[in-house]
């Protein structure tokens, strides 16, 4: 975890309007929007990296509401688009989205298929590394 957050940091483009990193209570609001907990893994990676910004691959963030990727409206789209309620988008990719379960797995949900992949990944960590970093 550590070594993908240093990467991350190393990476980050600069944006003319950075992005900044929520708290804790922004997150508890962010739940009680959704009426759904975050995963572990989910709450670290917002707190930590949410506010990097690099390459093409754009992860949820929570700071913004005007925001593309902000995570209310992009759960809005993806439960409305057939991802399962008890799940949440870690990252929207065309029409199809990566999605994490309270363990904190993650999978790709493809929309052309209305349904899961079998790409996943034990963490969001692991995530980040493999797509983020280097896909």
């Amino acid at each position: 975890m550590e070594d993908v957050i240093e990467q991350l940091r190393e990476l980050n483009e600069p944006v003319p309007v950075p992005l900044e990193l929520p708290d804790e209570d922004l997150l508890v609001e962010i739940e009680e929007q959704l009426l759904i907990s975050l995963p572990h893994d989910l709450r670290e990676f917002l707190l930590k990296v949410s506010d990097v910004v690099y390459g093409r691959i754009e992860p949820v963030t929570v700071t913004d509401p005007n925001a593309h990727t902000y995570l209310p409206e992009v759960a809005a789209q993806a439960w409305n688009d057939g991802v399962p309620r008890d799940l949440l988008p870690v990252c929207q990719d065309g029409r199809d989205y990566y999605v994490i379960d309270i363990e904190g797995q993650v999978s790709l949900w493809s929309a052309d298929e209305g349904d899961f992949t079998d790409a996943t990944w034990d963490s969001i960590w692991h995530w980040a590394r493999d797509v983020w970093l280097e896909g």
